[in-house]
């Protein structure tokens, strides 16, 4: 092995990816509540087009994708190490305003430097040079990050209403067990972005790297790393699922959850994997069919529309997983 790693040290790189996997996950969430926030306030300027949510709301996003990829590579790292990495993600706090986002993020971003600074000096006793270099990478990243949310610790936000005005009656549909259901989507696509993305770094593993055919070795390629390549796009469908789901729930006026359920699974092998992420796709599709029922007794056509476009993706991914396993 290039680097003699130890499980203390496995285990606090695991730390990070529970991080990443919590800041992506709180961020794009921020990300999609901005949303709500915008239909409260006007531009500050009538000459201009956007509020300045609209602007920080495409930064966070920007963020929540970059933190994947930083949960993904370290991942990545985790499984070239001989090391399991893990699907836990640390607790999600998301806030009610700009400025509780941003008091939020810049707690988050700076007890990930901390954690980074003992990762890189940890990184520098076991010699293992290639992690060391991509924290400190990783580092400088976050290190934006937390600058970029400083400036919005203090920003001035629109204020509370005094009294909130009367339900309209179209929006009494709009009840907390409809919540509850679709907070069942949101869990469902969390589970499936963190699936999917371990399983791509999971490649890395050397029992999966292994070629074990004349095919495989001069292709430069075999199953697993198939798998991991089709699951790169498959994951990015489902962060979009996430994003217009949460954003949806938002500007319903509820609030959207940041569990998964059920909990993500990997496996061992690359069979495992399609077979795994094919019953993530059922377990989505009875689901969301159910959501288009209840959105259509509810009178909810935008609701129903949205999730009968996103169970037209889902099924897709079902079709592809299921053809590998025949």
């Amino acid at each position: 092995m290039a680097v003699k790693t130890t499980p203390e040290y496995i285990d606090l790189l695991n730390r990070a990816v529970s991080r990443e996997i919590q800041v992506s996950i709180q961020y794009m969430l921020q990300h999609a509540k901005m949303e709500k926030l915008m239909r409260k306030s006007i531009p500050e300027n009538i000459l201009l087009d956007k509020t300045t949510y609209e602007a920080v709301g495409k930064f966070l996003k920007d963020i929540a994708i970059t933190e994947m990829k930083h949960a993904a590579d370290i991942m990545e790292r985790i499984y070239y190490l001989g090391g399991q990495a893990t699907t836990k993600s640390d607790k999600v706090t998301v806030g009610n305003s700009l400025s509780e986002f941003a008091k939020n993020g810049a707690k988050a971003e700076e007890e990930a430097l901390e954690l980074y600074r003992e990762i890189i000096r940890a990184s520098r006793q076991v010699e293992d040079r290639t992690t060391r270099q991509m924290f400190q990478k990783i580092y400088r990243e976050e290190e934006e990050h937390l600058f970029k949310f400083q400036e919005y610790v203090n920003f001035q936000d629109e204020p509370e209403e005094a009294e909130a005005e009367p339900v309209s009656e179209w929006r009494q549909i709009f009840t907390q067990d409809y919540f509850d259901l679709l907070n069942k989507a949101v869990s469902a696509e969390i589970s499936s972005i963190i699936q999917y993305t371990n399983q791509h770094e999971k490649a890395s593993y050397l029992p999966l790297r292994v070629k074990n055919t004349a095919l495989e070795a001069v292709a430069e390629t075999n199953k697993a790393k198939v798998i991991s390549d089709l699951l790169k796009t498959v994951f990015m469908a489902e962060m979009d699922h996430l994003e217009k789901i949460s954003e949806r729930i938002y500007l319903l006026e509820g609030e959207a959850t940041y569990l998964p359920a059920p909990l993500p699974q990997v496996g061992e092998t690359a069979d495992d994997f399609v077979r795994l992420d094919r019953e993530a796709e059922n377990y989505a599709l009875v689901l969301y069919r159910k959501i288009i029922e209840e959105a259509r007794k509810r009178g909810d056509s935008k609701t129903r529309r949205m999730f009968e476009e996103i169970v037209d993706q889902e099924e897709d991914h079902y079709w592809m997983f299921d053809d590998y396993l025949k």
